[in-house]
């Protein structure tokens, strides 16, 4: 590994989000302090891990090791003078901070929970061999012409048929809405699928160089399509496509086991659907929230640059 790049953006989200966490003494020794906040080896270690694909700061080169360092030294005095400032207060930080330790601790929960549940290759050939099942055979290829109403399409169906087609692309040029149009309404090699319904089922109904007699109607306007050619369509190999097979699963499995925690939770939700706003019951439920206490009296201000309160 050649250069190690530090998101700043993210250390500095991490430093604001560490000022708020208490350090005690059986956390781990600090590799720094900033204004007498400590920087712990463990943060240290986790976050190289982070942002290294897995590595240990001893498998970084000494300057790597000391711009990690330098990294999250700079994003920790950040945070600290944001929090100086009060933006630590402020409603979208405190959304920003609850947000990130709500991702940190679903990414926590899903290692924890995948790692006991992964699928076996078996698992994962069968879902490939049900979907080879259902990959399209072939793909086509055509061009068409879209205009907005049924009277030019079939005007254009006309002047085909005295040609034979032959001005199929002149005509796209000119008379096409769409984008294809500078290709001479050319689409490429696509399956069925990739198109509407009534434009794929007009499209099937035709042999090799065929044009539609009839105007097709899409949401889009009014298409004459021809078909230019058929092939048989290669489906990705079982290797090619393994990957993002146990992504799904996993995602499926995850996903599954939420939804359990969800039915098994005790929810109460107090924002009307229809109109977005809090109900009557949101107030009337929910605890009030105390306010800070207020400094003793005597106690003197803090000097300035002081580090802020873990």
């Amino acid at each position: 590994m050649k250069h190690l790049r530090i998101p700043l953006i993210a250390l500095a989200v991490l430093g604001l989000a560490a000022c708020h966490t208490k350090p005690t003494a059986s956390v781990s020794p600090a590799v720094a302090t900033v204004n007498g906040v400590p920087i712990t080896q463990q943060f240290y270690d986790a976050y190289i891990k982070m942002i290294s694909g897995g590595r240990t700061p001893s498998e970084l080169t000494p300057q790597q090791r000391a711009m990690v360092l330098d990294g999250l030294i700079r994003a920790e005095t950040v945070a600290q003078a944001a929090t100086k400032q009060g933006l630590d207060k402020e409603p979208h930080t405190q959304a920003m901070l609850e947000l990130t330790r709500l991702n940190v601790l679903e990414q926590a929960l899903s290692d924890k929970y995948l790692a006991s549940a992964q699928p076996t290759d078996a698992q994962l050939q069968s879902i490939y061999d049900q979907q080879l099942a259902k990959f399209p055979k072939l793909e086509y290829h055509a061009r068409h012409i879209l205009v907005k109403s049924q009277a030019e399409a079939e005007k254009i169906i006309h002047q085909l048929d005295q040609d034979h087609g032959r001005n199929f692309a002149t005509l796209a040029k000119a008379d096409s809405i769409d984008p294809s149009k500078a290709n001479g309404g050319d689409l490429g090699w696509f399956p069925l699928s990739n198109m509407v319904p009534s434009f794929s089922d007009a499209l099937a109904k035709l042999k090799v160089g065929q044009i539609t007699q009839a105007p097709v109607h899409t949401r889009f306007g009014w298409h004459v399509i021809e078909l230019l050619g058929t092939r048989p369509m290669q489906a990705p190999s079982f290797q090619e496509v393994k990957a993002r097979l146990m992504q799904a699963v996993e995602n499926k499995k995850f996903g599954e086991y939420t939804t359990s925690l969800v039915k098994t939770a005790k929810v109460e939700t107090y924002l009307d659907p229809q109109t977005g706003e809090l109900s009557k019951k949101a107030t009337a439920g929910m605890p009030a929230i105390p306010a800070e206490p207020a400094a003793p009296a005597g106690a003197a201000a803090p000097a300035a640059g002081a580090p802020p309160s873990p």
